[in-house]
């Protein structure tokens, strides 16, 4: 099954960014496009706006739309988007493209986001605030 992602034009579009290293000679780029609202289905969802400034909310635990007012819960909201990413495998080198449902899991005792290879299956984590593994029970 192929899979086309599309980047991302604008910052503003989406709700998720990173750009990581993985390892000696491997890389990722993963984004979050913004969903369209599911009340009215002409703008995107955002977090609510500061009457003051004018700015987003950084830490608001709902999202918004701009145009009806709706406002929906960030994890009920979150596990509707997906995830696409453009990397370089850390295990075998080739370059290659994912989408996967935007939601953590658990990954070695840190929470991920986790793309699987398309050449040679091995699992890329992109793990969340640049964590560390936790080490080996021996």
């Amino acid at each position: 099954m192929i899979i086309i992602v599309t980047e991302p034009e604008s910052m503003d579009q989406l709700v998720y960014f990173t750009q990581r290293k993985l390892g000696d000679k491997g890389t990722a780029r993963v984004w979050v496009y913004r969903g369209d609202c599911p009340a009215c289905g002409k703008a995107k969802m955002g977090k609510p706006k500061d009457p003051k400034t004018g700015r987003a909310k950084i830490r608001a635990k709902e999202y918004e739309c701009p145009e009806c007012k709706h406002i929906i819960e960030k994890t009920e909201y979150e596990e509707t988007l997906s995830a696409e990413s453009k990397y370089t495998c850390p295990e075998c080198g080739k370059d290659g493209e994912g989408s996967i449902p935007y939601k953590r899991k658990t990954y070695q005792g840190i929470s991920s986001l986790i793309f699987v290879c398309e050449h040679c299956g091995v699992k890329i984590p992109i793990t969340k605030k640049m964590k560390e593994k936790k080490p080996d029970k021996n």
